[in-house]
């Protein structure tokens, strides 16, 4: 089955230039003006990964992706911001919507081609993982759901991610570096700083079920998710 892109940008000039590429590297090209069209497009057929530019007419693209992270039936859906903008509190803005990757204009084809096989290898490879436990600790990444001893776990999506990747990798010491590599994208520059503020918010987060000890600081070097004591 051909994968399909719907790519959401309302300069025509843009969109020609992507629906050229794409189409040349293999995916069916849907494509929408603005938010509006782009949520009729996706109440008719899901696509494999959706291009969306952050400013558009009416709603934003970030808008459109919160909205579609708190939907069940497109949760799961790889999102790529396309964007202008370069401050970094935009680019973090972005990625507390959960979009997987933020290519800022301009930018080469073959970079975007690139970062579009990157997501979606990355995507294959979460959905095979099964539900993820440490101790009492278990991470359901079907369903997005985190619980404590059978207890709900509120977390936000930066913190989710960060929690999946370490309960996937235990007791493996990963620098700051690294996890803004692997969680945030390699392609996203932001201060590593950034990573100590959503530890602090995951420790937080499981603090009140008596987990937060799991997430360890190793000085001078990252962190780890340790094995239950």
């Amino acid at each position: 089955m051909t994968p399909s892109v719907l790519v959401v940008e309302d300069e025509p000039a843009i969109l020609e230039l992507l629906r050229v590429n794409l189409v040349d590297a293999g995916y069916e090209v849907r494509a929408a003006p603005d938010a509006e069209c782009a949520q009729r497009e996706l109440k008719q057929a899901l696509p494999t990964l959706l291009l969306l530019d952050w400013m558009l007419p009416g709603k934003s693209g970030l808008a459109l992706a919160k909205e579609l992270r708190a939907d069940a039936r497109t949760r799961e859906l790889p999102i790529i911001m396309l964007t202008a903008r370069t401050d970094e509190a935009d680019k973090v803005a972005g990625l507390e919507a959960w979009v997987d990757d933020y290519v800022t204009k301009p930018f080469s084809p073959r970079e975007l081609k690139a970062r579009i096989k990157a997501v979606l290898r990355r995507r294959a490879l979460e959905s095979a993982q099964e539900p993820l436990t440490a101790g009492g600790l278990r991470l359901d990444p079907a369903t997005h759901r985190v619980t404590a001893d059978g207890k709900a776990v509120p977390l936000g999506p930066t913190e989710y991610r960060l929690l999946r990747f370490l309960l996937a990798r235990p007791e493996r010491v990963h620098s700051r570096t690294q996890l803004l590599d692997q969680v945030w994208g390699d392609h996203v520059y932001i201060e590593e700083r950034t990573v100590d503020v959503h530890i602090r918010r995951l420790r937080l987060a499981l603090e009140p079920f008596g987990q937060d000890s799991l997430v360890e600081t190793v000085r001078g070097s990252g962190y780890r998710l340790a094995s239950p004591r």
